[in-house]
């Protein structure tokens, strides 16, 4: 299917769902998604972002100055992870408890407000990853109009800059929680130390970086290509000074760099097919 097929696709969809709410984070395939049903729906649509410590203040006050320029409805929840049962204790399908609880909320939200359907903004790549949490949005008749319309990542980043919109190059994020390895407990002091330490690396130029939390061990990842500026003793000495005063006692390199869900790597396949 062509570029501009799936685009009428995903319009059709969306005029199909008449009235919706999304779940909206400011990120790439969220903001494609806002954008593309404000314009065929206009004011049937509601934004809706959900506050918590594993969310950056930063991609928040994004969100907020994206749906404003939309002329978009936005609100605003709390969905405190940390809160849930069991949730800090980080087990492998951490992110089902988490969806569950948000797409919940905002159903409620919807039924209040009368919309008819909650959208998420997953795409046809998020299938072949491990995602728990597309486990809990089935369950709840949340959909994927994204997905449905079998757009991919970088479909949404041509169509997103296509629109102009500023997120077509923004780094792919994911919650803080993604940087601890299953069975780490997660505090928010840990989320604090994360959120701090990638924004300091983010001031040093470095557009697409995680800093992974092994307790005591920081585990920077970067976008393969800007591996190179680490080969700078200078900077080395300082992101490991700056990042030891945040709390950590090592400071390390992933030399393979950035890749989505890395902390995936350790589980079976079998612990991945309960996500299905």
């Amino acid at each position: 299917m062509t570029l501009e097929k799936k685009y009428e696709k995903l319009k059709w969809i969306l005029q199909d769902l008449d009235s919706v709410v999304i779940g909206f984070s400011g990120g790439v395939d969220s903001t494609f998604l806002l954008k593309v049903a404000k314009d065929t729906l206009g004011e049937k649509v509601l934004a809706l972002t959900a506050r918590s410590s594993t969310y950056p203040e930063r991609e928040f006050l994004e969100a907020k100055e994206y749906a404003k320029s939309f002329g978009a409805k936005h609100e605003v929840i709390v969905s405190e992870e940390l809160d849930i049962e069991g949730f800090s204790q980080n087990p492998i399908d951490r992110c089902y408890h988490c969806k569950n609880e948000l797409f919940s909320k905002i159903q409620e939200v919807a039924r209040e407000k009368g919309y008819k359907n909650v959208l998420d903004g997953s795409n046809l790549d998020d299938v072949g990853d491990y995602r728990p949490g597309m486990k809990a949005a089935k369950e709840l008749g949340v959909r994927s109009p994204l997905k449905e319309a079998e757009l991919t990542k970088e479909d949404i980043r041509t169509l997103s800059k296509q629109l102009n919109l500023p997120t077509w190059d923004k780094p792919a994020f994911a919650c803080l929680s993604s940087r601890f390895p299953y069975g780490n407990e997660i505090t928010e002091e840990k989320l604090s130390m994360v959120e701090k330490a990638e924004e300091y690396l983010r001031s040093l130029g470095m557009i697409q970086t995680r800093v992974r939390h092994h307790e005591n061990i920081a585990r920077i990842e970067v976008d393969p290509k800007e591996r190179k500026k680490f080969f700078d003793e200078n900077l080395l000495d300082e992101i490991g000074e700056s990042l030891k005063k945040l709390g950590f006692t090592y400071v390390t390199l992933d030399i393979l760099g950035y890749r989505s869900g890395s902390m995936n790597e350790v589980l079976s396949q079998e612990e991945k097919n309960t996500s299905k």
